[in-house]
């Protein structure tokens, strides 16, 4: 059984909690809806630190508890103004047509921070920005595909300054006890237990052209956007190196500045780069031991003892202890 991507892995910007905090600011204190995410209340001022989706996701459940309100991805969503999206936002303000600005925002898809993978198709009168391969957390599913659409329909309708109703809404699940306020808050049909996620629109607004159009600004910030984008390749390229390294010396539990000779970087260099990714060695090598650990159990009959040895663990109590607090369970429990 292959072991699903974690969230753990993937980092994005600030700007959805962000938006979350301040917009329930008045409903529940800061502390609160970032309790076990391991954001600071500081980090929120902070607008170049990220953060990985599974903290994201744990702000989001955390508002979910907190609020009791299960319309609340459709509230953010339609709350989060293209100005979130920081110079990918404003890039696409600038472009010539809406078919133009999408194209940039699905070509730089990580400045997005979607938990989805987002196309452009044309169906003759009807557009369609579809969403697939969502992988995290399924008790969130609902509210990251109303947070997704309704998102999409904002900076639609911010590109356009104008609102725009959708021809339709589609989405894979069942009527949502909330399903009533699908319609109030969109405006449109919304067709449930479909085969796909996506927002409809029609297809003769992508090449309206944009009010707020300017080449040179566009262009410029097109460049940024692009710079940003490989950076934050280039953070995720430095996480694997540093994980595959680690997956192929488990058993001699390697230390950091062993890792860091191994990739020609110092130890100093290397650490404060994990900081800037609000991570730290500890959390990669417990994720890589943890995804180690669980093809060993599920794939292979070695004894405990053994699977501690081989990633790293000078004592199984220990390991059982790490894989209790990974999993929620003990690694025999797992195994069945």
């Amino acid at each position: 059984m292959a072991a699903p991507l974690l969230p753990e892995r993937v980092m994005t910007t600030l700007h959805t909690i962000a938006l979350a905090v301040e917009s329930l600011a008045e409903e529940v204190p800061r502390p609160r809806l970032l309790d076990g995410s391991g954001v600071a209340c500081s980090d929120l001022d902070t607008p170049d630190k990220l953060i990985s989706h599974a903290q994201e996701l744990r702000v989001f459940a955390n508002a979910l508890s907190c609020t009791r309100d299960p319309a609340l991805g459709l509230s953010l969503g339609l709350r989060m103004h293209v100005s979130a999206y920081g110079i990918l936002g404003y890039t696409m303000l600038a472009s010539r047509t809406l078919r133009d600005a999408l194209n940039i925002a699905l070509a730089n898809a990580s400045l997005l921070g979607s938990y989805f993978t987002l196309t452009l198709e044309e169906d003759g009168a009807e557009a369609r920005l579809v969403a697939t391969g969502y992988r995290y957390a399924p008790e969130l599913m609902v509210f990251n595909s109303e947070l997704c659409l309704t998102s999409l329909l904002t900076v639609i309708q911010d590109l356009l300054g104008e609102a725009v109703r959708p021809r339709r809404v589609r989405l894979p699940y069942r009527p949502p006890l909330h399903a009533a306020a699908y319609t109030e808050k969109l405006g449109c049909p919304v067709d449930f237990g479909d085969s796909r996620t996506a927002l409809c629109f029609n297809a003769a607004l992508l090449d309206r052209p944009l009010p707020l159009a300017d080449p040179v600004t566009c262009h410029h910030g097109l460049q940024q956007c692009q710079k940003l984008d490989a950076q934050l390749t280039s953070r995720h390229d430095v996480l694997d190196q540093i994980r595959e390294h680690l997956a192929g010396h488990l058993s001699e539990a390697s230390n950091l500045d062993r890792v860091a000779r191994s990739l020609h970087r110092s130890e100093r260099t290397l650490r404060r780069h994990l900081q800037r990714l609000n991570t730290s060695y500890q959390r990669l090598l417990d994720e890589v031991r943890y995804d180690k650990a669980r093809q060993l159990l599920l794939q292979t009959d070695l004894p405990i003892y053994l699977i501690a040895e081989q990633l790293g663990y000078a004592e199984t109590a220990s390991f059982r202890h790490a894989f209790q607090r990974w999993s929620g369970q003990p690694p025999s429990q797992y195994r069945r």
